[in-house]
């Protein structure tokens, strides 16, 4: 007689969920994800969804990947939790091996692994402080770096991620990112323009409000995230590595999102030729295990007092292993090839989209793109872009269309802006297949206004 207990049904697990998980988390569906394999994810409600979000940026091999949960598992019988304060382990070591030729720059030779992309710009931020000696920081318009009380201060993207939870730490100032909208001007404003109206900003930035030689760092993420995924142009991170230079402040590249393969490139700075003083990596290093990474070059790091960073599951052995078969993946099986090959496909299937009214934009790079949609009534009443012939809350009524018709899919932003983050190595068929789902969804919520 089986004295296994009888598996709670997924009504009463939902329902457990919604009672007990803080207020605090918003979800997209309200079900329990039971299993996900390569771009898909099966609820426990019978639905199985093609994937378009990746865990935010996180699966870029797919769910459960063969060779990081083999390599994952065989780690868990080997060393679990090797603690950074007492020792190496080898896991830790490998993925510096790997890392290493992966760099943009190989000024970038010194790693410190910890858990999650917050804990990261945390750690960024404190480095730069403590090897400048000076306090201030500038983040970008429309940035986004995270939730702790750092990462918070910096993430410029949307109020609600920081509202009720002032003050925050102080010394951060605000500089224009060249993105159009946020200047009320029109898509094709040549990006020439934009950072010429940015780096004049910059320069008066640091004239009015935060001298040179109280600046300790600017971070900015090479495509913004959370902001409305937006390239910055070449000429501007170029223009900000010469200010940089020319002022003794650091150049903080937060890769955290566009990094590892997304877009196009092994990170997303290459396409400036950049040299980045700080380097912050999480989210596809390991492909769903916690792990994150600050990379920095030697010079920098050996002015840190051994015992300033650490944290008790920094560079976890588990994870480190996970990230190493990551790594040794996206060689082995050509991933970049693939994310060139479907991008291309990407954006021919949404082109089309570019004679419909209700669309503003389609933009990114790789496998990180948007559509931006057109708003009824913009950001505010004087918003030029408000287009009050389009339906209202476009983005948010397709994504769920989207859900109806069996694939997630996000939104971002403080604009109406849907996000594709499929996995990096998605066929061309399941690539189609999702295309055609929102393709149909915008036809559809368009049509019913």
């Amino acid at each position: 007689m089986s004295t296994t207990p009888p598996r709670a049904s997924h009504a009463s697990l939902v329902d457990f969920g919604r009672r007990h998980v803080t207020k605090g988390i918003g979800r997209q569906v309200e079900a329990v994800i039971e299993k996900g394999e390569g771009s898909y994810l099966t609820l426990g409600d019978g639905r199985k969804m093609l994937d378009f979000t990746c865990g935010i940026a996180v699966t870029n091999l797919g769910h459960c990947h063969p060779k990081v949960s083999a390599a994952a598992a065989e780690q868990c019988l080997k060393l679990v939790h090797g603690q950074c304060s007492i020792g190496f382990h080898e896991p830790y070591l490998q993925l510096i091996e790997r890392l290493l030729p992966m760099m943009p720059h190989p000024s970038l030779d010194s790693f410190y692994f910890i858990s999650s992309g917050s804990e990261a710009v945390e750690a960024a931020i404190k480095i730069a402080r403590g090897v400048t000696g000076k306090q201030n920081i500038i983040t970008m318009q429309g940035a986004y770096h995270g939730r702790t009380y750092g990462a918070m201060a910096v993430t410029k993207s949307k109020t609600g991620y920081s509202e009720s939870f002032h003050p925050l730490m102080p010394g951060v100032f605000t500089a224009p990112f060249p993105f159009w909208h946020h200047f009320s001007l029109p898509p094709n404003t040549p990006t020439s323009e934009l950072t010429s109206l940015c780096l004049n900003q910059l320069e008066l930035l640091l004239q009015q409000q935060t001298a040179p030689k109280d600046t300790a760092a600017i971070i900015i993420e090479p495509v913004i995230g959370e902001g409305g995924y937006v390239p910055a142009p070449p000429e501007f991170l170029q223009g900000l590595r010469e200010i940089c230079d020319r002022e003794n402040i650091l150049l903080i590249i937060d890769e955290v999102q566009s990094g590892f393969l997304r877009t196009g490139k092994n990170f997303a700075v290459e396409y400036s030729g950049v040299k980045p003083d700080i380097m912050l990596v999480a989210k596809g290093l390991a492909n769903g295990f916690p792990l994150s990474g600050v990379i920095t070059r030697s010079e920098l790091s050996d002015k840190l007092k051994p015992g300033s960073m650490g944290g008790t599951y920094a560079g976890n052995a588990v994870a480190c292993a996970a990230a190493v078969a990551t790594a040794d993946a996206f060689k082995e099986e050509n991933i970049l090839e693939n994310v060139n090959a479907r991008s291309k496909e990407l954006f021919a299937h949404l082109e089309p989209l570019r004679s419909t009214p209700a669309v503003l934009d389609i933009r990114g790079q790789g496998l990180m793109v948007a559509v931006e949609f057109a708003s009824p009534t913009g950001t505010s009443p004087h918003d030029p872009l408000r287009n009050p012939n389009v339906p209202a809350k476009l983005s948010t009524r397709i994504a769920k269309r989207c859900q109806e018709k069996g694939m997630f899919i996000l939104t971002t932003s403080a604009y109406e802006v849907v996000r594709f983050i499929p996995a990096l190595n998605i066929t061309a068929e399941d690539l189609k297949k999702g295309c055609d789902i929102f393709v149909e969804s915008v036809e559809e919520i368009v049509k019913e206004g």
